[in-house]
């Protein structure tokens, strides 16, 4: 039996390279092994098989079968933070429920509906940065998207939970961004406080903290419903699945986790990214800014949403650093072959997002920031996965384009900005996902109006 080649080294490096340099330890390993390769990352569990061509990720993600199957167990790195009732960590018909409920308000007419939302946000925490003050964009972009997504997901915006609930979801994930934090998930040893550093105990009273804000939303709009309320939790709270039943308090904790946690962090990071490129390469922020202009005052979101040069901009935005790097694992049932090699029963296997995304044949130049790309070219479903593919291809997809495509337009359309610093940002790990390996700064240079498609630049003192 052929077995994919793992690194020569303990699986303490292995995990160490894992955790702290991901991106990199990747493409060393596909540079020295192939397109498909192993890492040992703990003694106890089989190594973790890496895919990253097209062919092999369609094999393993286009859908259940007798060979493959997709655990939500093996997604239990996340059950702490989401609960064992997420349409992460389930498996199954149980996943199947759940996502069938949960579709329909992150798609067409619903998830449309939510544009006022996004530009009245965006514009209201954009202009509160004037003139020649630096910022740091991804934070401002986490403020307007933790508003957006707690507007969209329970119809709050001001109001004391709301502050309490937004305060506690940033503390949770800023506590969850850290490499140690991972390293903690893969030794449940280290999951405790140790003397004064009460890092793990402050976790849990801030999940404690969330969750009881948010059960008491749910009981509240359990003792006082108002059928008139569009948010995606009075919409949960009266889906039905196929036999009639509704959600139990706990899933509808666990789903309204997962939208807040993975519709809030991840669009914040996509979108930052997007303005870095913007303004790292002057040629692309002309274009960008030219498209824009040609709308006029007030656009349809529609039209934003199909203009084609913003398009590909965000598509090579989540091509070159995906914030997630990888799909989501499935395990061999019965023996299968992989390019050649012959996975046993209980294998995990993970497409990369990361490394398929960097793949000569598929981008030539992939290092390269080239909105262009996607206007001459379509790429298959398995050649380009920024939201995963199959089965378990993020649920929120359509809500985080809409948003990401708004956000910027929004911004651009508002304020000139510009980086403080140019030079080169690197993706690292954050937490399970990735970010940038520094804070983007920048600076407010001025205003911008848009009047009769002309284009009118407003400089104050």
């Amino acid at each position: 039996m052929q077995l994919p080649k793992t690194p020569n080294i303990p699986a303490a490096l292995q995990l160490l390279n894992w955790v702290f340099r991901p991106m990199p330890y990747m493409e060393e390993c596909t540079k020295r092994y192939g397109d498909v390769f192993a890492l040992k990352l703990q003694k106890k569990f089989p190594p973790i098989v890496f895919v990253s061509h097209p062919q092999d990720l369609q094999q393993i993600l286009s859908h259940d079968t007798k060979e493959l199957e997709a655990p939500g167990e093996l997604n239990s790195l996340a059950e702490g933070l989401l609960g064992k009732h997420s349409v992460i960590t389930l498996s199954g018909e149980e996943h199947q429920r759940q996502r069938q409920l949960i579709m329909p308000p992150l798609h067409g007419e619903r998830m449309r509906g939510y544009s006022q939302i996004i530009n009245e946000i965006t514009a209201k925490v954009i202009s509160q940065y004037p003139i020649g003050q630096p910022l740091n964009i991804r934070t401002v972009i986490q403020d307007i998207t933790l508003r957006v997504i707690m507007q969209a997901v329970f119809g709050l915006d001001e109001g004391l939970r709301a502050e309490q609930l937004q305060q506690r979801l940033k503390e949770l994930l800023e506590n969850g961004s850290s490499v140690w934090r991972v390293v903690s998930l893969y030794f449940p040893a280290l999951q405790r406080d140790f003397g004064p550093i009460k890092i793990w105990g402050r976790r849990q009273e801030l999940q404690k903290q969330a969750d009881q804000l948010i059960y008491d939303e749910i009981q509240e709009r359990r003792e006082h419903p108002d059928s008139s309320r569009t948010d995606i939790l009075s919409l949960l709270m009266d889906a039905r699945d196929a036999q009639g039943q509704q959600m139990t308090d706990v899933e509808l904790r666990d789903e309204l986790m997962t939208l807040l946690v993975a519709g809030h962090e991840t669009t914040a990071t996509a979108i930052a990214w997007a303005m870095y490129w913007i303004h790292k390469l002057p040629q692309v922020k002309e274009k960008l800014i030219q498209e824009l202009d040609s709308l006029g005052n007030e656009p349809d979101p529609n039209i934003i949403y199909k203009l084609p040069y913003l398009s590909a901009v965000c598509s090579e935005t989540l091509r070159i650093y995906p914030v997630g790097m990888l799909t989501f694992p499935r395990r061999v049932k019965t023996p299968i072959t992989v390019s050649g090699y012959e996975l046993p029963p209980g294998t995990p296997v993970m497409g990369s997002i990361y490394l398929t995304h960097q793949r000569e044949d598929i981008y030539p130049q992939p290092k390269q920031f080239k909105p262009e790309r996607f206007l001459e070219k379509q790429f298959s479903p398995y050649e380009y996965i920024p939201f995963g593919a199959g089965a378990r291809r993020c649920i929120g997809l359509a809500f985080a384009q809409w948003e990401m495509k708004l956000a910027i337009a929004k911004i651009l359309t508002m304020k000139e900005l510009d980086l403080v610093d140019s030079t080169e940002v690197k993706p690292q790990r954050r937490g399970l996902v990735t970010g940038p390996n520094r804070p983007i700064q920048m600076v407010v240079k001025s205003q911008r109006q848009i009047k009769s498609r002309s284009l009118e630049t407003t400089t104050i003192g």
